[in-house]
Parts: C-alpha cells; structure tokens; sequence
C-alpha cells in the first residue's frame, strides 16, 4: 500500500496524459450520457400544465441538470476496457508491475476527471443561474461530496467485478450492458425514483443502482436532508464495501485462471 501511495501522483499524471491524448474518445463516451436532457424535455413539458409530485418544471430541471453533472463525475469504462485487455493478452504487462492492477486502472478512470469537469462546469452554471435554487444548507456538500466518491467507487468495483468474468467468458460486457438496463430504469437516471408506484419505489430504494445515481441527485437538489441523508450515506458505503469484496474475489479468481493458461 505504502508503494502504492507513494506511485498514484504519478499514475495520476500518466492517466492525465493518455486522458489528454484520447480526448475524442472521452468526449465521444461523455455525449453517450445525455439521456437526462432527453428526459428534461419530456418531464417539462409534462409538468407544464401542473407540478408532478414535487417537482416543477424548474425543479424537473434542477434535478435532470444535477443527474447529468453526477453521471460524468462517477462513471467508469474499466469493464470494457479490462475484456479488451483480458482478450488481447496485453495484462501481462500489469501484472509483471509492482503495483496492483486495479490501483493503475483506478488512477487512470480518476485522471479523467478533469476533462469531465470541463464538460460539467457550463452545464453546473445553467442550473445554478437559470434554475430554481434548491434549499441546500452547506452541511449537506460534504454529505454530496462523499456520495459522489461512494457512486464512483460502486461503479468502479462492480466494472472490475464484472470485467473480470472476462477471464471466464469470451466477453462479459453483455452481462454488463445488462447491468447498464437495470440502471437506466431504477436508478433515477431517467425517472426520479419517487415518482415510481410505492412497491417499485421500494425495491428500486434497497437495490445499489440508486446510490450510483439517484441519491447524490437527491442529496445536492434538497430532495432528501438531514439524518435521511446520512442514513442513505451509510447504506452507499456498505455497497462499496460489498462491490469492492466481489471484484477482489472476482479478480483472485480471474487471475488464477489466467495464469494456469499462460496468459
């Protein structure tokens, strides 16, 4: 761990770099996640006649604005990219280096993040000028800046979770795209979760999609405060907690497998 602190500056720096070098490939993943403007138009032209539940057409775009800057700010490709480094042979080279895989792929997924926040920084203007201001005390931006970390983390571990079934199956991003279809549809990202029947708002509530998504959205519009707010904190954590289990049993196994073949 102490070689691993020591190395992430410059594991940082280098993942800044290849950020930099790809940087249409970045922006060409970063205008794949703009479904939430799709669904602000539709959502304001609803509430145009008459506010739905909470939410107002300022308060559908407060919410749908927020939904875009968190979806940059905690998404991760490392399941895609681990299949195509499984795939190719080319994780040998990770595996020769001192450091652990999984601490090289976190630093490069994180090195992007300036360039997301470039993206994100007009789109966090609008809501803050041109949308209703929500009622969000300061107590509440360490609570949103620690669900931002949990969402990222969740994101990250069940991508290497999932990447590496890659070393059991000839590609496992099905499995994952199926992942991204349970995400989509209960995790806020499209429809906020209060806004569900009761039964599915329940079920989408104890599921982790929701603290990927939903619940820093919730948090950073004032749509939920307080103790609610530290209780659903808790929970995000224990799925991080959990995801980070399952990728690391995910990855001892893979690994096992990829070094009896001769990978």
């Amino acid at each position: 761990m102490l070689r691993a602190l020591r190395a992430y500056p410059t594991l940082l720096r280098i993942g800044f770099a290849e950020a930099v070098a790809y940087r249409a490939e970045l922006l060409v993943w970063m205008l794949t996640t703009t479904m939430p403007l799709v669904s602000l138009a539709l959502w304001s032209a609803v509430a145009a006649a008459a506010p739905v539940g909470r939410f107002t057409q300022q308060g559908f775009a407060a919410y749908f604005l927020a939904t875009l800057i968190v979806r940059q700010l905690t998404g991760s490709w490392l399941v895609w990219q681990m299949n195509q480094e499984i795939r190719s042979g080319s994780l040998s080279q990770r595996l020769l280096k001192p450091i652990h895989p999984l601490i090289a792929y976190s630093a490069e997924n994180i090195a992007a993040l300036p360039l997301r926040a470039l993206l994100s920084a007009p789109i966090a203007l609008i809501a803050l000028f041109a949308v209703e201001r929500p009622a969000v005390g300061a107590g509440a931006l360490p609570i949103w800046a620690a669900s931002l970390l949990g969402a990222w983390l969740i994101n990250f571990f069940t991508g290497a979770a999932m990447g590496a079934l890659a070393f059991f199956l000839e590609s496992s991003t099905a499995l994952f795209e199926l992942w991204l279809v349970a995400f989509m549809l209960l995790s806020g990202y499209l429809i906020p979760l209060e806004l569900f029947p009761p039964v599915l708002a329940k079920v989408a509530h104890a599921l982790p999609f929701r603290y990927t998504m939903a619940y820093p959205v919730e948090v950073v519009t004032g749509l939920i405060q307080g103790s609610e707010a530290l209780y659903d904190l808790a929970i995000q954590w224990a799925y991080v907690a959990i995801t980070f289990a399952l990728a690391l049993l995910a990855w001892r196994a893979g690994t096992r497998r990829f070094s009896a073949y001769g990978g």
